[in-house]
């Protein structure tokens, strides 16, 4: 089976900071691969965060995370502080990528890279939504 290849961008409109405590770390001494996403997860709420919206409010819509893939590069471990930069891409009426990567702030070494999927929500009526025009324009960069 062919292994999962995800191209970045040359720019991201988005970077945020996220120290790894101990709870991130695995028996095998590094950064577990579940807490990865959780650690993208919180990424994405202080990229939405940046342009004044959350993930339950963006121009009255919430989000919903459709599908998500990750490609891990090198460990991370307990102390060091991760760069993650992320931009929305792939526009479509209900939705958009996030395109997303994980670096190490002191050596720079990549750690992971991925895409997360996302759909807007209307819950008020329970149903997917069109993506808000003024997130679509500040997002994208």
């Amino acid at each position: 089976m062919p292994r999962i290849q995800i191209q970045l961008p040359t720019q991201f409109t988005f970077a945020t900071e996220i120290a790894l405590y101990v709870g991130h770390i695995n028996y095998g001494g590094h950064l577990d691969n579940a807490l990865l996403l959780s650690l993208v997860s919180e990424a994405r709420a202080r990229f939405f965060q940046s342009m004044a919206y959350t993930e339950l409010d963006v121009e009255g819509r919430g989000i919903i995370v459709a599908d998500a893939a990750v490609q891990y590069r090198s460990e991370a471990f307990y102390g060091e502080v991760m760069v993650v930069r992320m931009t929305a891409a792939d526009f479509t009426e209900k939705g958009c990528d996030l395109l997303w990567c994980m670096t190490d702030k002191a050596s720079q070494r990549e750690v992971a890279r991925g895409k997360t999927g996302i759909v807007f929500f209307d819950y008020t009526s329970r149903k997917v939504a069109s993506v808000p025009a003024g997130f679509r324009a500040r997002a994208a960069g």
